[in-house]
């Protein structure tokens, strides 16, 4: 590419605030945009449709993606991905819950379509990078010779979490200009460019599964499920109290739906091979050891035993201070320096040095 040549980028435009103002401040900046919609899944394929197709592939979303685009002044497309994402991320939410896990989606999104399919569709397109709307920052890291995310400026929106598992190839052709700021900032920003998505609302749910029903999704998606794990044995302290629906329809560190003990109880364990769902007080949720698998390492070529980290188990939570040690051919271990409430295997472990995502995996067992 020629010297003071502005790249040509791609954003992933999902008709939202972040994503619009992401391809309107890098088409200020100069950059050649083209605006790329991904259309992941049909509505009547994943049900639960509360009323109207408000979410990132409903046809509201991708109108208002085109008309923010059109309004700018930037070609958009939509392409379509639904037989990848119905394999690669419905398929693996499926199976995970079947093996008593409970998965995160965005994680297995981010790899296998936004950093996957998106970013192969961009280089088609002769782009030189693709860029998203997610709070997170990024940077090329000389000593390391790595690129690392970090987390974004703005804490409450930090989705640097979601992103341990993109490649070191896909974040080299990466761009996220949304990290050094907040949401209000943002919508001040499409404000300023006239965006009719400058106040549209959130979504916080998983995007197929707009009901935020998973039961009801996985009972359609396996339409004996029901029948085969109804009734199985509720375990407290040992003994069988009772009955469950199902091992698929609980998480770990559940409360509801469990009936009345006496006392508060919690989902403390599920076990997918006899249909055992497991439950206990609040202090049998707390554990020091997990062993994790499938690392990806971001901000460091190799975890060294006994690294002094920070780590997360799922989103929300709040990085805490532990040691990791490598288990096995792509896993490792983390011991942390406090319990950690509710380690649920399916959901992905987070190592950070500071602001800097160090490496991730899915969460496989908790070690007692």
């Amino acid at each position: 590419m020629k010297t003071g040549v502005k790249k040509t980028v791609v954003v992933g435009m999902s008709g939202g605030v972040d994503s619009s103002v992401t391809a309107a401040l890098l088409k200020e900046q100069g950059y050649h945009v083209i605006g790329v919609t991904m259309k992941t899944y049909d509505f009547d394929g994943v049900g639960g449709n509360v009323g109207n197709e408000t979410s990132c592939c409903g046809l509201g979303a991708m109108n208002d993606a085109r008309l923010v685009a059109a309004s700018i002044g930037i070609p958009h497309y939509v392409v379509d991905f639904r037989e990848t994402f119905n394999r690669e991320v419905i398929g693996n939410f499926v199976k995970e819950y079947l093996d008593g896990r409970t998965p995160n989606p965005c994680v297995l999104c981010n790899r296998e379509i936004k950093w996957g399919e998106l970013l192969r569709k961009a280089e088609a397109l002769g782009a030189d990078c693709i860029a998203t709307g997610h709070y997170a920052r990024l940077r090329y890291d000389e000593f390391h010779r790595r690129y690392v995310v970090s987390a974004a400026v703005n804490e409450r929106k930090d989705q640097s979490y979601a992103l341990w598992a993109v490649s070191q190839e896909a974040l080299s052709k990466t761009m996220f200009p949304l990290g050094g700021m907040s949401k209000p900032e943002v919508r001040e920003l499409a404000h300023k460019y006239g965006l009719r998505t400058a106040s549209k609302e959130e979504s916080f749910e998983i995007c197929f599964v707009a009901d935020n029903k998973y039961d009801r999704f996985l009972k359609e998606r396996v339409p004996e499920l029901e029948e085969q794990v109804n009734g199985g044995p509720l375990v407290l302290e040992g003994d069988v109290v009772g009955t469950h629906r199902g091992y698929p329809f609980y998480t770990i560190g559940q409360r509801k739906g469990l009936g009345a003990f006496g006392k508060p109880v919690y989902v403390t364990g599920i076990d997918s091979s006899t249909n055992t769902v497991r439950i206990g007080e609040g202090k049998d949720l707390l554990q020091r050891t997990l062993v994790a698998r499938n690392c990806n390492l971001v901000g460091r070529e190799a975890l060294e035993d006994g690294m002094v980290v920070q780590a997360k188990v799922r989103y929300k939570d709040e990085a805490t201070g532990a040691l990791v040690f490598r288990e096995g051919e792509s896993g490792f271990r983390v011991e942390f320096m406090e319990p950690k409430r509710a380690i649920t295997p399916g959901q992905s472990v987070v190592l950070y040095d500071g602001a800097d995502v160090v490496a991730g995996g899915i969460i496989d067992h908790v070690l007692l």
